[in-house]
């Protein structure tokens, strides 16, 4: 029944835009909710475009099927059709006693905590640890495929995530014949299939497609303008070397080997070697004529530009792909830098707390963002982190957090740790509690003073200065000789004094 099919499908996608407009009204908490939230829009996006293709096909009706049932139903007795479809209902039914009926407004509703949720679902197995839901990049394999690369160094992994979009020397000491293998370009397909993978799952909301396409049309542009770094036409220098057919013409050429030799006799007993040898048989087995040679040079060379073609494409599609995730790689490189100051144990307890934090997220789902800060446990009063949950207490230690430093010009304010004591120095408080007392400049000798009568105390004593400087300058004494020469006095009286005056 295509008429009911068609109204089944309008009510469809009333319910998909419901069910998106539910979900963008409401701020996630978190990042795993957000991620949540995004791929189950993601999905009702994909869902109203086959709808919406379905429906444009009943509409189209290109077998006329549509406008049949139309004229069954207006035509004849309406009775007749009524019961009949409702027959074919019934039979239906009995033949499917079990067929589960699909409720729409039930379908695209937000879940209860602990309700299994059609669209958006797997996210928390879509990311591994290292990856974070998303925060982080996970390029271990990808680094362990690098340093096993001929001729490359032996970088570290903050080392490379640096440099893993650059693929020409000097970060990336590899030759252009040492590319154009199967070990890299396995390789460099892996790391674009990751970043593609990744932007995938971390943006599902964005129009990647379009991004993608974007990135091949300037590869092409760039490819046809022999603009891609690393993969122009190699030219060989003037006078380097001859053609292979003829050579310089300096010396006597052997068409076997391909070889020019200046000195007769190295080529007389270069005739006798084996490698000559090998190459004339090999010569005469491909035939005589040239025309073979230069078809079959040509071919190569060809699948060679091919070859070197889906590698450059693939480099430049990491270069784009790291360029677009660049928020995500100055994360990564913190991340790394950040557990590399951190003990086994701290590690191991770092995953403990987001596995823990995995398993419970269903159940936290209703609870007021109230209670759950109520619920942290927290006994060492540790300063909360990004995540809301208290930093570790080496790092608490560390930057001296327990210690207290208040300031009296700050209105008696308390500056937890060494660090912010310092910087506060330079805030907008400070100095606004600086100019409440009269000091106006220089405020940067005021570092490390924070009483009031201390600050009072030298601005007093940098006025006084000041004042003396004024004056000493005001009270120089001028004098004039009798050819009317204007000095200081000091100078007069020594000049007067030598008989020179």
């Amino acid at each position: 029944m295509l008429l009911e099919d068609q109204r089944f499908i309008h009510e469809d996608l009333e319910r998909l835009e419901q069910g998106i407009s539910d979900r963008v009204s409401e701020e996630p908490r978190n990042i795993r909710e957000r991620l949540n939230r995004d791929h189950e829009i993601a999905g009702f996006l994909t869902r109203i475009e086959e709808q919406s293709q379905r429906l444009l096909d009943i509409y189209k009706d290109a077998e006329g099927l549509r406008e049949k049932e139309i004229q069954a139903i207006s035509t004849g007795d309406p009775f007749e059709e009524f019961y009949k479809r409702l027959d074919e209902i019934k039979d239906f039914h009995r033949r499917y006693p079990n067929e589960p009926v699909e409720n729409l407004e039930r379908a695209y509703k937000r879940r209860q905590p602990g309700e299994e949720n059609g669209f958006g679902s797997g996210v928390e197995n879509m990311f591994t640890g290292e990856e974070a839901f998303g925060q982080f990049l996970d390029l271990t394999e990808n680094h362990e495929e690098y340093l096993n690369l001929p001729g490359v160094k032996r970088l570290t992994y903050i080392q490379y995530l640096d440099v893993f979009d650059a693929f020409t020397p000097p970060k990336l000491p590899v030759k252009r014949s040492n590319k154009v293998s199967d070990r890299y370009f396995k390789y460099v397909g892996g790391l674009a299939s990751y970043l593609e993978s990744f932007i995938k799952r971390v943006r599902p909301l964005q129009d990647l497609d379009k991004l993608f396409a974007s990135f091949d049309e300037e590869f092409d542009k760039q490819w046809n303008a022999n603009e891609i770094p690393g993969w122009g036409e190699e030219k060989p220098a003037d006078g380097a070397q001859g053609p292979k057919t003829e050579g310089t013409g300096e010396g006597i050429w052997c068409a076997d080997c391909e070889k020019e030799f200046k000195n007769e006799n190295v080529y007389r007993n270069h005739l006798t070697g084996k490698k000559h040898i090998r190459a004339a048989e090999a010569r005469k087995s491909q035939g005589p004529g040239d025309a073979k040679v230069v078809s079959s040079g040509v071919v190569n060379s060809a699948a060679q530009r091919l070859k070197e073609r889906a590698i450059a494409e693939r480099e430049h599609r990491i270069r784009s792909l790291a360029q677009a995730l660049d928020s995500e790689r100055q994360a990564t490189r913190v991340n790394v830098e950040r557990k590399q100051g951190m003990t086994e144990r701290e590690r191991q307890m770092e995953l403990e707390a987001l596995f823990a934090e995995s398993e419970q997220t269903g159940r936290r789902e209703d609870e007021s963002d109230e209670e759950a800060d109520e619920k942290i446990y927290n006994p060492l009063k540790l300063p909360l982190a990004w995540d809301g949950k208290p930093i570790p207490y080496w790092l608490y230690k560390l930057h001296g957090l327990g210690v207290e430093f208040p300031c009296e010009i700050c209105g008696n304010f308390v500056y937890m740790g060494r660090r912010a004591f310092d910087k506060h120095f330079s805030e907008a408080r400070h100095i606004y509690g600086l100019k409440c007392l009269g000091i106006t400049s220089q405020t940067n000798l005021f570092r490390e003073i924070t009483r009031i009568e201390d600050a009072i105390q030298l601005w007093e004593k940098l006025e006084q200065n000041r004042k003396k400087e004024r004056d000493s300058r005001e009270n120089v004494v001028q004098m004039e000789d009798a050819e009317g020469n204007v000095m200081p006095e000091r100078i007069y009286l020594d000049l007067q004094k030598q008989g020179i005056l």
